[in-house]
């Protein structure tokens, strides 16, 4: 009996190890497994890195197009408020000639007065518009 006891033990223990090898077997499996998920984990993280960096710089780029859009467009608002002023100021003095050929019009109705002499009417018509345009011209550049 005392021999089957010592069978029975070596075959218990001989099946505890052939269990033992099989788990083993399968924690070697599972840890690989681990393994290739964390090198896949790595590789997300580093893309997620790149792509968090690429936006940064776009983000930066944008925020300086934007800064530089202001400004230009501060500058064109300046330069338009400063054209308008100035064709509110000519708008007048064209209204105010106006005004004084409609008055020598009426005047040269009159027989008595002597009607102005049409070629200087003309002349300082002119002089008038190629000053006007000249200071245009000057705001324009």
């Amino acid at each position: 009996m005392n021999y089957h006891y010592g069978f029975m033990v070596e075959s218990m223990v001989a099946i505890l190890l052939l269990l033992t090898i099989l788990y083993c077997v399968q924690l070697s499996k599972q840890l690989r497994l681990l393994k290739a998920d964390e090198q896949s984990l790595r590789a997300t993280i580093g893309e997620l890195i790149t792509a968090t960096e690429i936006a940064e710089r776009a983000i930066g780029g944008l925020k300086s197009t934007v800064r530089e859009g202001e400004q230009s467009l501060g500058q064109k608002l300046e330069r338009a408020e400063t054209m308008s002023a100035d064709m509110e100021q000519r708008l007048r003095a064209g209204e105010e000639l106006l005004t004084r050929l409609i008055r020598i019009i009426g005047v040269s109705k009159d027989k008595s007065v002597p009607a102005p002499d049409a070629k200087i009417v003309a002349a300082a018509a002119q002089a008038f518009a190629k000053r006007t345009e000249s200071r245009l011209g000057g705001l324009a550049a």
